[in-house]
């Protein structure tokens, strides 16, 4: 019961995040704001499908944790992108 409550509450404020990340960009054009608000709506998928991981399919049936992880890792590479090579 715990744990569903603590993969929810990182999930919707990792959206939250997304969200105003995204909005601040769209006021200001600062560029370095829309990577890492794309890097949040990957993070927020990944919470997502931890939930769906580990609540909907707890079983060793169904396994996500490579999805999961290379979600993750796209999610950093834009951010990583950005920090890099955005001017």
């Amino acid at each position: 019961m715990i744990a569903a409550i603590i993969y929810t509450l990182c999930t919707l404020t990792s959206l939250i995040c997304a969200v105003l990340l995204l909005r601040s960009y769209a006021k200001s054009k600062y560029r370095l704001l829309l990577w890492a608000g794309i890097c949040f709506v990957g993070i927020t998928l990944n919470n997502a499908l931890l939930v769906v991981d580990k609540l909907i399919f707890p079983g060793p049936d169904v396994d996500l944790l490579t999805i999961r992880l290379a979600v993750a890792f796209a999610a950093l590479v834009f951010l990583l992108y950005g920090l890099i090579f955005d001017e």
